[in-house]
């Protein structure tokens, strides 16, 4: 079970997985305030980041890290640098610089160099510690909890991965204040997603605050961010390697790994494609008897509220979808299974739908792009 607190420097949050448990640290200032050395047992740290964050935010971690041998690498910027051959010059920087087993690797960036250390760090000499930095508002509140790390592949995305936990993720709210706005939008997909899965009241707490998010209220930022890491936090405590309820998180993400690899990791944002997906999948809830009108509608609307797509890429075809989805990790046994709602924050997955009724949403959605 996840649980909350107060410390000096923000609201934390403590992700129980017995020994590979780990705190969570929100709010302004704590890059600074945190003291990310504590998290840090050896004395070689290898800094992973992109080409946008390293101009930001590099320097003042390095300088938070003067009594170690502070290494860095950084990787061009975007999904389709996700990759095995970026995952191996990570290892080839680690050789060059003759990092062991005591390295700790820390992730300075969004969702994919989240994703990206955190997968060099579970294979480097068969295991190293990393810390998670993340710098956008949907790896602050999806990615870099959980321990999900993986690259994608040119036929399926996060398809070469490993479950593992890192020490600590300080989330410093401060780094929003540098991010396009269609990054933030993109992440408001997946806190959206929260209130949609699990928490009706806090789906509602979005539609009442969405103005006041949009405003960049600091009170209000902190709130969405740490009720949706702690949503989160609930979901991986139970089921740390998606046996089973873990996979309610992936909302809409079947249909939107769909058009991230349909377009080559390359066009729309993953909370973007996110958004379309749920939107789909919210459809096909609605179409097999559990979702009322109304609450597809509000699920809807507050998606379209935050200028998101509701409908696939327009040069998207149902057996483009058709095709894609089937390589998703969901499936078993050939079977396809998908998350869907049972009504608006009550979330299951599921294979009890029709194909006729998929086939519908489908190509519904693809003639409304």
């Amino acid at each position: 079970m996840a649980e909350t607190s107060s410390t000096s420097v923000a609201p934390k949050i403590n992700v129980d997985l017995g020994d590979r448990s780990y705190p969570i640290f929100i709010g302004s200032g704590q890059l600074a305030a945190v003291g990310i050395s504590r998290f840090i047992q050896g004395n070689k740290v290898l800094i992973v980041t992109n080409t946008t964050v390293a101009a930001l935010y590099l320097s003042k971690l390095e300088d938070q890290l003067s009594d170690k041998q502070v290494d860095s690498i950084v990787l061009e910027d975007g999904e389709q640098f996700k990759s095995l051959e970026t995952l191996n010059s990570i290892f080839s920087q680690l050789l060059e610089n003759k990092h062991d087993r005591k390295t700790t690797l820390i992730a300075l960036g969004g969702g994919v160099v989240g994703d990206i250390t955190g997968f060099a760090a579970a294979c480097y000499q068969r295991g190293v510690p990393f810390i998670q930095i993340p710098t956008t508002l949907l790896s602050q509140v999806d990615s870099s909890v959980g321990g999900k790390t993986a690259v994608n592949h040119p036929m399926g995305k996060n398809m070469i991965g490993a479950f593992y936990q890192p020490q600590a993720v300080i989330i410093d709210t401060d780094s929003l204040t540098t991010l396009p706005k269609r990054e933030f939008s993109a992440g408001m997909a997946e806190v959206i997603k929260y209130g949609l899965i699990s928490d009706a009241e806090f789906f509602t707490w979005l539609e009442e605050n969405s103005d006041a998010l949009m405003q960049g209220n600091q009170g209000a930022l902190t709130y969405a961010i740490e009720r949706s890491c702690l949503n989160k936090a609930k979901v991986v405590s139970a089921d740390e390697t998606e046996q089973g309820m873990r996979a309610i998180l992936n909302l809409g993400h079947t249909f939107g790994h769909a058009m991230e690899t349909f377009q080559n990791y390359s066009g729309w944002l993953h909370g973007e494609a996110v958004a379309a997906g749920m939107v789909m999948a919210c459809e096909l809830s609605m179409l097999r008897g559990a979702l009322t009108k109304s609450e597809f509608d509000r699920a809807k609307q507050l998606i379209q509220r935050w200028d998101l797509p509701i409908a696939p890429p327009a040069e998207m075809r149902v057996d483009d979808f058709e095709q894609l989805m089937y390589r998703d990790k969901k499936v078993l046994d050939g079977q396809l299974r998908l998350v869907l709602l049972r009504s608006l924050g009550d979330a299951e997955v599921t294979a009890d739908f029709t194909l006729g009724s998929l086939n519908s949403v489908l190509s519904s959605s693809c003639s409304a792009s």
